[in-house]
């Protein structure tokens, strides 16, 4: 298969990620800028081979479950039944939203979680995305290892991807972002409030390769400002980072850390 024609395919994975509801084909036909009739072959192909399925009523075409099942099933024999419980406990013991991203590339995907709070506010966004790196506490914990340079080289490619709903605290230029990581390279983790979001707050810390010292995870916890001020953050710092020890540890046992 060419080249360009396994680009289309994952393109069209890709887009039906983005949409619970499926998509028309004249969607996807206009995001992948080819044909009607090139994309209703990728179409049928796909669902031949059981990736994606067609809603007989709307006629909108959605991911099937397969890719799902194959990602758990990656999971299951990755070591995430090591991390798991690791993010657990720190959820337990905080009473917040834990996620952990890995590196890989230029990306940091958040790729598990585990949530400490059963009732009242909330903050839960899904997984499998990649972290923002310019506003985020994750992003900022990784782009505080790197020189400034690379760090603005990082954060380039997302500048205008950079969402209207950003917090109001959201850096708003370079310099204000590398005042962060300054902050961030002191203390030796990440803070934000109301960065991400009107209404939430986060601390991040890296999770380094126990051998080589290599960023290879970040491990943050978020929740609402509410309940996680600035203080409360500082005082989470010494707990996130026994638990990025852990991690970092049992990454030689995980191949979630690559």
């Amino acid at each position: 298969m060419a080249g360009s024609q396994i680009e289309r395919v994952f393109s069209v994975l890709e887009s039906l990620t983005s949409d619970p509801r499926g998509l028309p084909m004249q969607t996807l036909a206009e995001r992948l800028d080819i044909p009607k009739s090139a994309t209703h072959r990728l179409l049928a192909e796909l669902m031949r081979l059981g990736y994606v399925r067609q809603n007989p009523e709307t006629l909108r075409y959605h991911l099937s479950t397969k890719l799902v099942a194959m990602g758990f099933q990656y999971l299951s024999s990755s070591g995430a039944d090591i991390v798991q419980p690791v993010l657990d406990r720190l959820a337990q013991e905080t009473g917040e939203l834990v996620r952990l991203g890995v590196i890989d590339g230029e990306r940091q995907t958040w790729i598990a979680k585990a949530q400490g709070a059963r009732t009242g506010l909330r903050y839960d966004p899904d997984m499998g995305r990649d972290a923002p790196l310019f506003y985020t506490a994750s992003g900022h914990a990784w782009l505080a290892c790197m020189s400034d340079a690379e760090a603005l080289s990082m954060v380039e490619p997302q500048a205008a991807e950079v969402p209207v709903g950003v917090g109001p605290n959201a850096p708003r230029s370079n310099i204000e972002l590398l005042e962060r990581l300054r902050l961030a390279r002191e203390q030796g983790y990440a803070c934000v409030e109301e960065s991400s979001a009107v209404g939430t707050s986060a601390i991040a810390a890296v999770v380094r390769h126990p051998g080589n010292g290599r960023v290879i995870g970040v491990l943050s916890i978020a929740g609402p400002s509410a309940r996680m001020p600035g203080a409360r953050l500082h005082e989470l710092a010494p707990l996130l980072l026994t638990f990025s020890e852990e991690l970092s540890a049992a990454s030689l046992a995980s191949e979630l850390f690559i």
